[in-house]
């Protein structure tokens, strides 16, 4: 930092004068520890595998019905249409976020494959996965990934606040159903 303007040597008298009896203050520098990395609970290779599984069941050329008209939607057929309706609503409200900006498609499956695994590790019943418009290739890709999948059981537009329609709602299936109430 700069000084702006320096005393005199007058000045400086001046001020000893008026101020006798004190001392120039030491200046401490604290070291603050940094915080402690937290504990990772499954070991990085058993991660990498999961992430591997769950992109295992998306596939390029496959082409699920999915509705042309309207918000993109879908709803695995054993699973109520209520459930859909419910996630439109609002009713559920998303506790893991996915960002696919800037991410090729095959980066982006690995990701959504992650994001399954980690919803189901965590217990995490609704996440958002915000694809973007971009050149409407993750934008189409992506529901057409996620209707694939054994383990989601539906998805919905964002509504505009999660962002709109440039983002999904999914609802992962949990092992144990009592979990998600």
């Amino acid at each position: 930092m700069k000084k702006k303007f320096s005393l005199s040597k007058e000045e400086l008298a001046l001020f000893r004068e008026a101020v006798p009896g004190t001392k120039r203050l030491k200046n401490d520098t604290i070291v603050h520890k940094p915080a402690p990395k937290p504990t990772v609970i499954a070991s990085p290779k058993r991660l990498l595998q999961e992430q591997v599984d769950a992109t295992y069941y998306f596939s390029d050329e496959f082409q699920p019905m999915l509705d042309a008209e309207g918000p993109v939607r879908h709803v695995r057929p054993d699973v109520s249409h209520f459930e859909l309706k419910k996630l439109r609503r609002g009713d559920y409200s998303p506790e893991l976020f996915l960002d696919l900006h800037g991410l090729t498609q095959h980066e982006a499956k690995q990701e959504l494959g992650a994001l399954i695994a980690a919803c189901r590790r965590e217990h995490v019943h609704c996440a958002c996965i915000m694809h973007g418009h971009g050149k409407h290739i993750l934008k189409q890709q992506t529901p057409l990934w996620l209707a694939q999948h054994p383990d989601v059981e539906a998805f919905h537009q964002a509504p505009r606040e999660l962002g709109g329609n440039a983002a999904l709602l999914v609802l992962v299936e949990l092992d144990d159903k009592t979990d998600q109430e």
